[in-house]
């Protein structure tokens, strides 16, 4: 088997196979063996027509069947071989078949080569955390306002589930400096994710980024017919959404890509949750400091 790839972009690879001998041979002998125990034949039985007649009559059956078996038998094994890290099925043309080889070219479109900077020891700053009194007390005050009560007091914490006022101001600092670690956890994220991506400009493969982009504007389309929009509206409106959700999508792959190749290096299961993992690796192995 012979195999040529040309590259034609940063992502799209036209790949031309060559094969001949046994292998083309062999499958059309199985191909017209299939054919000569089901196909029936005026004056035979199934099974007992004559290979010639066999030939004759189911040439252009059989010549569709091998092309129909052999063709994705052996572009998965030229991907293979290759090592093409192909995203969309191939667009083939250019076949042609007979009893003895084999040729055909397919146009793919594949990961692009992504030429990673150091990811180790990336920049990462932190402020502790604190929730102060003020912040409290301001919360209580809107409580306060939207119960139209002149006091908080424990049979109002009861209320809420708390046995006392005490055990009640516990509870919201508790979840006001959960969602302060949150909110600076998805800062350092983002901050972990730009200096990924500064300077580092690949071609994203289209069908990915059209992908993403089908997925966004379903939940987008999902958000506003939620919030009432008229069907008739969401339509008119979808060209601008798509122009408007499109560079998301582009930088939301470019992001998903760059953090496949650190997982592919640093041996990460690339699965659902590659992002997660290699963001979690990413910090551990992050150059920490407070901020001032």
């Amino acid at each position: 088997m012979k195999s040529e790839i040309k590259k034609i972009d940063g992502t799209k690879r036209e790949v031309s196979v060559e094969i001949t001998g046994d292998t083309v041979k062999n499958k059309f002998e199985d191909v017209l063996s299939k054919i000569s125990k089901e196909a029936k034949v005026p004056g035979f039985r199934p099974g007992n027509a004559p290979r010639d007649i066999i030939e004759r009559n189911f040439s252009s059956l059989a010549h569709e069947q091998v092309l129909k078996e052999l063709v994705p038998e052996v572009y998965n094994q030229v991907i293979e071989k290759e090592k093409l890290d192909v995203v969309e099925l191939p667009e083939i043309f250019d076949v042609k078949l007979d009893r003895s080889s084999l040729s055909f070219k397919a146009k793919v479109e594949v990961v692009p080569e992504i030429a990673l900077k150091n990811y180790k020891g990336l920049k990462v700053r932190y402020n502790r955390l604190e929730v102060s009194e003020d912040e409290i007390k301001r919360s209580l005050d809107s409580i306060k306002e939207s119960r139209k009560i002149d006091t908080l007091d424990d049979k109002v914490s009861k209320g809420f589930g708390y046995p006392t006022m005490a055990d009640f101001k516990g509870a919201i600092e508790r979840q006001m400096l959960i969602q302060k670690e949150n909110q600076q956890r998805a800062k350092i994220e983002q901050d972990i994710i730009g200096q990924l991506t500064k300077d580092l400009d690949f071609k994203v493969p289209q069908v990915m980024v059209n992908r993403q982009l089908q997925d966004l504007l379903r939940q987008y389309k999902l958000d506003l017919a939620l919030k009432g929009m008229p069907k008739e509206k969401l339509e008119k409106e979808e060209p601008n959404l798509i122009k408007e959700l499109e560079p998301q999508a582009a930088s939301q792959v470019k992001v998903y890509l760059i953090l496949a190749e650190i997982a592919r290096k640093e041996n990460i299961p690339v699965d659902e949750h590659v992002s997660g993992h290699v963001i979690e690796f990413l910090l551990k192995e992050a150059n920490w400091s407070e901020a001032a």
